[in-house]
């Protein structure tokens, strides 16, 4: 079983900047596929970033490709999310998932932490 902890998440003015970070524990993510999605209010959660378990492939949702890049050190059993250039329609709670399979797929992923506000304002 693997535990997640997201953190860094809070309130930025449009054009700022956030790192996210989920921390495992429980059990090494070095063989899972790690991802990050959010989900808005009233909206389905949707997928964010993905990268596969050795950080040599990575998917990104194209509403926010060029604005984010997400990283994982696996001797710390961590993956990080970079935010740039933010904007107020990226407000929503950020999740941080685990999985077997590399893909950009919500349902794919066994683990999920419980999830970090990000609230850009205008």
């Amino acid at each position: 079983q693997v535990q997640l902890v997201e953190s860094g998440g809070g309130l930025v003015q449009a054009g700022g900047s956030l790192r996210l970070s989920c921390a495992a524990s429980g059990r090494t993510i070095r063989s899972y596929a790690m991802g990050w999605f959010r989900q808005a209010p009233g909206k389905e959660r949707e997928f964010v970033a993905s990268i596969s378990w050795s950080g040599g492939n990575i998917y990104y949702a194209d509403s926010m490709k060029g604005r984010i890049a997400i990283s994982r050190d696996n001797a710390k059993n961590t993956v990080y999310l970079q935010m740039n250039s933010l904007k107020p329609e990226d407000t929503a709670v950020y999740y941080c998932a685990g999985g077997v399979r590399f893909t950009i797929e919500t349902r794919e992923y066994a683990y999920w932490g419980q999830g970090t506000q990000v609230t850009v304002s205008a």
